[in-house]
């Protein structure tokens, strides 16, 4: 998805770091940062979930420290920078850009985004793309992300669901709790997003012949458990157990170019009834596909995804987003920071900041396993 040319040229600064506390962490950040762009107006901050506790002395120190009033960001169990990945140590990565002024809002369950047809100023169209984070435990995330793109011209979210072991925090000029908070962009600010899966496919579409609420009974007319272990195979579909941990179901998006599926768990088998539980709701007639966590195919599929996002590109980017799912990182490409030096390699080097996610969000959908880039041009 790419948006409209900016009004003017878009700047940012970025600073990342480690430390044995909040306060190391912020001050190596904000020294990296140095003095604000002409214009800043705008900042992302990501916080480990390390040091979540002081999240909101975190916000207050980096408000203070640069001059920017609006803040969006959340708690991660890692932060990710340009070619770098922190995870299970106290880090932040804070990002300030100048954008124009005007052309955004930060919005949460206590400062609403505007109205859709709503003109900023200089006549744009106020809520066209969204930067959005949201709460792992409110019930209805679904409901609400798909709500949301519908208020923005665009249809286009991104963004994560924060994670941590304990709290999972928000920052929309303060530290939030439950549903979902961000930042609206008017048509004004141009940026380019793609999605890049971490799972394949390892066997056809199939389709739900019978089952109810999240409990799938039958697969194209047969039993979905002897299904299921047609389609991985004997060694693990003799292992039920080590199954559950490495395959996970596909749901195909409709209407997609590229492919795309919602990568949901297997949740639980009944072998006496042949029976599997899922982690979604199920009907008759949807399609499912199984599929399981692939290095070399995630790997392919990031490259394939930073090729085609290039292409959208006059020249280096600005600056940028990246949404990776907890379940990606180390424990899907071997080592700690090999997925962000691939961007980098990729793409160059430019301000970028992220965090590991408990679901991504892309377009009007929550996505698991997946990695979503956004670029401001």
């Amino acid at each position: 998805m790419t948006a409209p040319r900016a009004a003017r040229t878009l700047a940012f600064r970025m600073g990342h770091a480690r430390g044995d506390d909040w306060r190391e962490a912020v001050a190596s950040a904000l020294e990296q940062i140095g003095a604000a762009p002409p214009g800043a107006n705008l900042g992302f901050l990501y916080v480990s979930d390390r040091i979540s506790g002081d999240a909101a002395a975190i916000l207050d120190r980096v408000r203070e420290a640069t001059g920017v009033r609006d803040w969006t960001g959340a708690v991660g169990m890692g932060v990710l920078a340009t070619g770098v990945e922190y995870t299970d140590e106290p880090a932040v990565a804070v990002m300030i850009g100048a954008l124009p002024e005007g052309e955004f809002q930060v919005f949460s369950g206590r400062s609403r985004a505007p109205r859709p047809g709503t003109r900023t100023a200089s006549g744009a169209e106020a809520a066209h793309f969204a930067i959005v984070h949201g709460d792992p435990n409110t019930d209805d995330m679904p409901e609400l992300v798909e709500d949301m793109s519908s208020k923005v011209a665009s249809g286009y979210l991104v963004g994560g669901l924060a994670s941590a072991r304990a709290t999972a925090a928000l920052f929309a000029n303060e530290v939030l709790q439950g549903g979902l908070a961000g930042v609206v962009l008017s048509d004004r600010v141009e940026v380019t997003t793609r999605l890049t899966q971490g799972c394949v496919p390892i066997g056809p579409p199939r389709a739900v012949t019978a089952g109810e609420r999240n409990v799938i009974a039958t697969l194209d007319g047969r039993a979905a458990l002897e299904v299921l272990r047609e389609d991985i195979g004997a060694t693990l579909g003799g292992d039920l157990r080590r199954s559950a941990q490495v395959i996970h179901v596909g749901l195909p998006v409709a209407g997609s170019d590229t492919g795309d599926y919602l990568v949901r768990s297997l949740v639980g088998f009944d072998p006496r009834n042949g029976l599997i539980a899922i982690g979604a709701g199920v009907e008759q007639g949807m399609q499912v596909v199984f599929c399981r966590r692939d290095e070399a195919a995630a790997r392919a599929d990031l490259h394939r995804m930073l090729d085609r996002i290039s292409t959208d590109l006059d020249g280096a980017p600005k600056g940028g987003l990246y949404f990776s799912c907890v379940g990606r990182g180390e424990h899907l490409f071997g080592r700690r920071s090999a997925e962000l030096e691939l961007i980098a390699r990729r793409l160059g080097e430019f301000p970028l900041v992220g965090f590991f996610c408990n679901g991504e969000i892309s377009h009007d959908r929550l996505y698991g396993y997946t990695g979503v880039l956004t670029l401001f041009r």
